[in-house]
């Protein structure tokens, strides 16, 4: 750990050859993965990991090492690697380190590591049975449970010295229904920095069951009709449309770059007045939170969008030194293998004030989307594509019957600026975001919407 060592030491070797700014990240975790497929448990697997990068800032670059060695002598041997990588101004101030700081984390009742393995296991073929005595259209059942710990601690040339740790827990069903040549598929996922308490709210069997059911009608939904349309996004649906149509366009190093749509827009229109998008890393045990990110920044709420106005972007330290601000506690990474770089963490449209049931009554005919699927979007113009995963017509003010095969195409700025309802509600959806080869833990939420007119793919 490196509260052991000479942080100071291995800081300064690390800026001999010039820089502005470096940190040492230390990394110690474990984790338990279950995965149950054909109704057998195919993998289980345990393991453990631990390793510690340097990372120097010079002239706006990076040079990044990492090791698996932990001692003093090994971090003093990868800093004089990373320092041979820079060339700069010679850094030649004192670093005075000041007090480990702990992060509050989040209050886990039931750490996954307490429980038997054995109970993990039951768990998994407790939501696989489920899923396969819903309908004998069940063709094909996937379960994964994951659990890990993650332990970190973070020293840097500011003298800030952190430590931090979270806990989560993790559960997904995937079926595949099959019917008279049709197939679908259904997904349902629950996931929080928790511990084994997660399943009081949401037993395995009630997230199995939901994404039998979502596959299996789906078999007998038709195909949905396509063109321009009202829709209407459920808060149930997660915030995929958030996430993709503008999350990723305000990461400063994108925007900075000028592969963003919102390039150079800070101050403008570039939603509906009704909307405001936040990003929210200090949510309780919400599955992008922290207290701290992987740089050692503390976890913040940040108002990107306030009322369809651009405030600002998300920051991690070196897109924040590039445009001469703070960072916005917004530096995360995969692991000690890899540079933090600039990601979202909870990323949501707020809630407005008009109930969600008057929203579907007001549309004449439409498309209700219960829940978004997978989705791609083009940064730099805003173009995106969303499946829908489970969606209803919308006749006369009611959600009538499901439809199948779905999506909605458009621009992101211009759907945000089609936003005319936004209800009181607020539900969230989990995923893993990957951006560079990394992978790292968000959740994304919205209220009910009301879109006045987006292209939906379907049948002619």
């Amino acid at each position: 750990m490196l509260h052991e060592m000479n942080v100071t030491a291995i800081l300064r070797r690390a800026l001999a050859g010039g820089g502005e700014f470096a940190d040492i990240y230390f990394e110690e975790g474990s984790s338990t993965s279950v995965v149950c497929e054909d109704g057998k448990i195919e993998r289980v697997l345990a393991g453990t990991d631990r390793g510690v990068g340097i990372r120097v800032i010079s002239d706006l670059r990076t040079a990044y090492a990492y090791t698996n060695e932990i001692s003093e002598k090994a971090l003093l041997a990868l800093a004089d690697t990373v320092s041979r990588a820079v060339r700069g101004k010679a850094f030649d101030r004192a670093i005075a380190m000041g007090p480990l700081v702990t992060g509050a984390g989040f209050p886990i009742e039931t750490p996954p590591d307490g429980v038997p393995l054995g109970e993990k296991v039951a768990l998994v073929n407790r939501a696989d049975q489920a899923a396969r005595k819903f309908s004998n259209k069940i063709k094909q059942v996937m379960v994964v449970y994951r659990d890990s710990r993650t332990n970190t601690q973070i020293a840097n040339s500011l003298g800030e010295f952190i430590e931090n740790a979270r806990t989560g827990t993790l559960l997904v069903t995937q079926v595949v229904a099959a019917d008279d040549g049709q197939i679908q598929t259904g997904y349902e996922p629950l996931g929080r920095f928790q511990g084994f308490e997660i399943f009081r709210e949401r037993s395995p069997e009630e997230i199995a069951l939901a994404a039998a059911r979502r596959a299996t009608m789906m078999l007998a939904a038709r195909k949905a009709p396509g063109g321009l349309m009202p829709v209407v996004l459920s808060s149930e649906a997660g915030g995929t449309m958030v996430h993709e149509a503008i999350g990723h366009g305000l990461e400063a190093d994108l925007a900075q770059s000028g592969m963003s749509v919102y390039t150079g827009k800070v101050g403008t229109q570039v939603a509906s007045p009704l909307v405001t998008v936040i990003d929210d890393a200090t949510i309780p045990n919400a599955r992008g939170s922290f207290s701290f990110d992987d740089e050692g920044t503390p976890a913040q709420r940040t108002v990107l969008v306030e009322n369809g106005i651009l405030k600002g972007y998300l920051y991690d330290r070196l897109s924040a030194m590039k445009d001469g601000c703070a960072s916005t506690g917004n530096g995360r990474r995969e692991s000690y293998h890899a540079k933090p770089i600039v990601r979202m963490t909870n990323t949501m449209i707020a809630p407005g004030t008009t109930p969600p049931n008057e929203i579907v009554s007001g549309v004449e005919r439409g498309l209700f989307v219960r829940k978004m699927g997978g989705g791609q979007v083009n940064t730099v113009n805003g173009d995106f594509v969303f499946e829908v995963s489970e969606g209803y017509l919308i006749e006369n003010g009611t959600v009538g019957e499901p439809v199948r095969g779905a999506t909605l195409t458009g621009n992101g700025p211009e759907v945000l600026q089609k936003i005319v309802q936004v209800g009181s509600d607020l539900g969230f959806g989990i995923g893993t975001c990957g951006k560079d080869g990394q992978g790292v833990p968000v959740s994304d939420a919205q209220p009910t919407l009301l879109i006045s007119e987006i292209t939906v793919g379907g049948a002619a």
